[in-house]
């Protein structure tokens, strides 16, 4: 089941254009065979910044092996996230990146096909079924935090451990056994060769590592397909197993088992990624702990549920979690193909061009965002958001692949939220402040140590 991809495995994708159809376009092509890849994995944000402050807010790089034009913009941001005439293509733009671990993944899809299968997946996300996740994610954090209390520890290696224990309860409705650790390995090892140099499989390559961690997760999904649909059950996985599309037909075993796939590791390493911004920053200023942990308990109780029905009461917490995800947003920048000619900046860009635009960069920039390296969750009062660009904040993409499972993060994160800080206080060291590896998806490189206080 697995897909290598190839342009000559995608007929129906446009012919890349050449790098002479890109001559006119400014820009660095780097290094022989490298390109500019490892200046961009090493700092993206300062890369972006040097070459916007070089050549403009549209300039080409040769990267991940190949040439790659970048639109850096809230402007940017709306003309290929609305895609209002339909010229950028977001198969064609991740494919190249993640179709080897990931095809037919939602972001891997474009047109009628991408409506219908997230028609069909939406079923898993209905208020019935997030009531069922609400309770499940609950009991799950609860027991995770209650073994963090009183401890020193990295946080996010410990929230990673949690999510994935929270994604087997409200995703596959199982409980963890003795595959934990290698289904958790298999996860990382598939993001991990997303955005490996080599791009094929070779012996010992991040790539090939990948590609074995995706045969084994398949091989563990797929026997379930069947038994899911003879028993049911509320758990996402069970769902879309039972789902049926516009037309009354359940989608391939394939089908569900490449969605499942993408799901589990959207649900895991972008929430593993976006808890541990916000315990950072709420950890660095414990003013907003208290302002969160009094309307936590106006919500419920020390030690008592979320009741789904008062999520949305949650206001404060929200707010500081989309400012957390405007510094650190889990997915740094959001890649297309242009199906059509188009004009940007003055720019001249042809069909077939690889695409590029920065969420990290559009998320600092001082027109939208004064002061913008300062936590501020006020930037996110009604008023403002009326006041600003709407495609200036886009952790969870646009347009017609806006993610799926959002409300979902919203949800397991106040809960979450909740449970740490009606009963503890987050505490770092005097002056901490983590360095950050953004590729593929930004993590603390030390983990982020932190001490949960008992109040």
């Amino acid at each position: 089941m697995a897909l290598a991809h190839t342009e000559k495995a995608n007929p129906h994708w446009v012919k890349l254009s050449k790098a002479e159809d890109l001559s006119h376009i400014p820009g660095e092509m780097g290094l022989p065979i490298f390109g500019t890849t490892l200046d961009i994995l090493k700092d993206p944000l300062a890369f972006g910044l040097k070459m916007l402050e070089k050549y403009g807010p549209v300039y080409k790089t040769n990267s991940f092996g190949g040439t790659n034009v970048a639109m850096l913009g809230a402007d940017a941001n709306e003309l290929v996230l609305f895609n209002k005439d339909k010229v950028f293509s977001s198969e064609q733009g991740w494919g190249p990146i993640l179709n080897n671990l990931f095809p037919r993944g939602l972001m891997l899809m474009d047109g009628d096909k991408h409506r219908m299968d997230r028609k069909t997946l939406s079923v898993a996300f209905k208020p019935a079924a997030m009531q069922h996740h609400c309770e499940v994610l609950n009991a799950a954090i609860s027991e995770g935090v209650a073994a963090w209390r009183g401890q020193n520890f990295k946080f996010y290696d410990a929230i990673k451990k949690l999510s994935l224990d929270t994604a087997a309860s409200s995703i596959l409705g199982i409980p963890w056994g003795p595959e934990a650790d290698k289904i958790n390995q298999a996860f990382v090892d598939e993001v991990q060769a997303s955005v490996g140099i080599a791009r094929k499989p070779y012996p010992f390559t991040k790539m090939a590592r990948g590609m074995k961690a995706r045969q084994y997760l398949l091989g563990y999904f797929t026997p379930q397909v069947a038994e899911r649909r003879a028993k049911g059950g509320n758990d996402i996985f069970t769902q879309i197993c039972l789902a049926k599309d516009e037309n009354g037909a359940l989608l391939s075993e394939d089908e569900i088992v490449d969605h499942l796939n993408f799901l589990m590791m959207a649900a895991h390493d972008t929430i593993t990624s976006s808890a541990t911004s916000l315990i950072y920053y709420l950890a660095k200023h414990p003013e907003w702990q208290d302002k969160i942990r009094k309307e936590c308990l106006k919500i419920a109780p020390a030690g008592q549920p979320v009741q789904y029905s008062d999520l949305g009461k949650m206001t404060v917490t929200e707010m500081a979690f989309k400012e957390a995800l405007r510094l650190i947003p889990p997915v740094p920048s959001i890649s297309r193909r242009a199906l059509k000619d188009f004009t940007f900046h003055n720019h001249f860009i042809p069909a077939g061009t690889n695409i590029g635009i920065s969420t990290s960069y559009v998320h600092l920039m001082e027109e939208y965002w004064p002061e913008p390296s300062k936590f501020d969750p006020l930037r996110f009062t009604p008023d403002k958001i009326q006041a600003r660009h709407k495609y200036a904040w886009v952790p969870f993409g646009g347009g017609a692949h806006m993610c799926l499972g959002l409300h979902f993060a919203y949800m397991q994160i106040k809960i979450l939220v909740h449970v740490l800080l009606t009963q503890n206080r987050i505490v770092i060291a005097d002056g901490y402040a983590p360095k950050w590896q953004v590729f593929p998806i930004p993590r603390p490189r030390d983990g982020l140590p932190i001490t949960l206080e008992a109040i």
